[in-house]
């Protein structure tokens, strides 16, 4: 019988933090961060709309979208 492997053990074993960017082990207890600071200053930008989530686009708006680019390119 085959051994089960882990469903992560071909990841890489560190990763970059996303505020100063070193390197941490992905098994280390501030992990995505490098540090409560990181942690802090991330939270920050949240609360400070730094980052944003889209929305996603719907159909209609897709299509206007087009509509109007397509307008634009053609002559009056």
């Amino acid at each position: 019988m085959e051994a089960r492997r882990h469903p992560f053990s071909n990841m890489a074993a560190t990763v970059r933090c996303p505020i100063c960017q070193k390197q941490i082990a992905f098994d280390d207890r501030n992990m995505p961060f490098c540090s409560e600071r990181c942690r802090i200053i991330d939270l920050g930008n949240w609360a400070s709309e730094k980052y944003t989530i889209s929305t996603p686009i719907e159909f209609d708006e897709l299509q206007e979208r087009h509509i109007s680019e397509e307008r634009k390119g053609s002559p009056s």
